[in-house]
C-alpha cells in the first residue's frame, strides 16, 4: 500500500518535513513512537523516522528527516503528490507522560523533531517546560517557533554564536540543573555524543533523564539485532525495548561505535545516488 505525500517543505539546508497519508498509524500513534519507511519496495532500504505529529482530520502523520544518505536523499527528492512505498508503525514504546512538575527538554540538531511531540504531551499533562535547542549555526536550527508555543522558557544555543547563546546545550543544561529547585525530569534527544555529555551533566545533579535513541534498524521487530545496545550492562533492542531509555544506564561509547560501522558504505551509496540523479537531470534538460 503506497502512502501519498500531501505536503512537503524544507526546514533547513538538509532537513525536510512532510505530511504523509497513513490513517492506520494516526489512530494508534503516541508521543515517542516511530515508523519504518521504505521509499521503494523493490530497491529501497528501510529507515526509522520519528512520528513528529499526527493530523486525525486528514489522516496524516508528519515526518522530519535529515538528508545524510541515499535513502534520505531519495526521500528529499520526492514532491507533494508522490508516494512512499511502505510505512510500518507505530513502533516502539510510547513516552511515559505524567505531571513531573518542572521538566527540561533538550534537543540537539535534528533531535528537535522527535522531541517536539514529547514536549507537547508533557505540556498538556501540566508540566512546566524549559526547552533547550542547539544547532551548529542559526541556518540549521529547526522548529523554534513550534517550541515557543508550548514552552514556559526556551534557551537557544549555537556552536558558532550566530544565534542565541554561543556554546553547547550541555552548558545551558548545567545552568538549569543548578537552579533551586532543580528540574524534576529531563528529556534529551540528539546526536549520541551530545546525549552522552548531557546525561553526564544530569547524573551529576541527580536529575532523572530519558533519552531517545536512533540506532541502525532493519526490521523494527527485534529480530535483526541491528539496533542492539548495552543498557545497565545487559543487551536491549531499541526498536522493541525503546526507543526511550534511562540515559544514565546507556553505554553510549559502544552505541557510537556501532553507529559508525557503516559510515563509509553510507557515504559511498549517497555519492553514487547523487551521480545517478545528476545524470537523469542532464538527460531531461539536455544539459551536457
Amino acid at each position: 500500500m503506497a502512502h501519498k505525500i500531501i505536503s512537503k517543505s524544507q526546514l533547513s539546508e538538509d532537513v525536510f518535513t512532510a505530511d504523509v497519508e497513513a490513517g492506520h498509524i494516526v489512530r494508534a500513534a503516541k508521543a515517542g513512537q516511530f515508523v519504518i519507511i521504505s521509499v521503494n519496495n523493490e530497491f529501497g532500504e528501510r529507515i526509522p523516522l520519528t512520528i513528529a505529529g499526527v493530523n486525525p482530520q486528514n489522516g496524516t502523520i508528519k515526518i522530519i528527516w535529515q538528508r545524510v544518505g541515499k535513502t534520505t536523499a531519495h526521500l528529499a527528492d520526492l514532491k507533494g503528490g508522490d508516494s512512499i512505498a511502505a510505512i510500518v508503525g507505530p513502533l516502539g514504546r510510547p513516552t511515559h507522560i505524567e505531571n513531573f512538575g518542572a521538566v527540561v527538554c533538550v534537543g540537539g540538531g535534528i533531535g528537535a523533531a522527535p522531541l517536539l511531540p514529547i514536549a507537547k504531551a508533557l505540556k498538556e499533562a501540566g508540566n512546566k517546560i524549559t526547552v533547550i535547542l542547539g544547532a551548529r549555526s542559526k541556518s540549521i536550527l529547526i522548529l523554534e517557533d513550534e517550541f515557543r508555543k508550548i514552552s514556559d522558557e526556551i534557551i537557544i544555543t549555537t556552536d558558532d554564536g550566530s544565534y542565541g547563546r554561543k556554546g553547547f546545550v550541555s552548558e545551558a543544561l548545567a545552568e538549569v540543573c543548578r537552579r533551586t529547585p532543580k528540574p524534576n525530569q529531563a528529556f534529551v534527544i540528539g546526536p549520541a555524543i551530545m546525549m552522552k555529555v548531557c546525561c553526564e551533566v544530569t547524573k551529576e545533579f541527580a536529575v532523572p533523564t530519558q533519552v531517545s535513541l536512533n540506532t541502525i534498524m532493519v526490521d523494527g521487530t527485534g529480530m535483526c539485532g541491528g539496533c542492539r545496545i548495552e543498557y545497565d550492562g545487559k543487551p536491549k533492542f531499541v526498536c522493541v525495548d525503546g526507543p526511550e531509555f534511562d540515559g544514565h544506564k546507556v553505554n553510549f561509547d559502544l552505541m557510537m561505535k556501532r553507529l559508525a560501522a557503516y559510515k563509509e558504505m553510507e557515504k559511498t551509496s549517497y555519492e553514487q545516488y547523487k551521480k545517478h540523479v545528476c545524470k537523469i537531470y542532464r538527460r531531461r534538460t539536455g544539459d551536457g
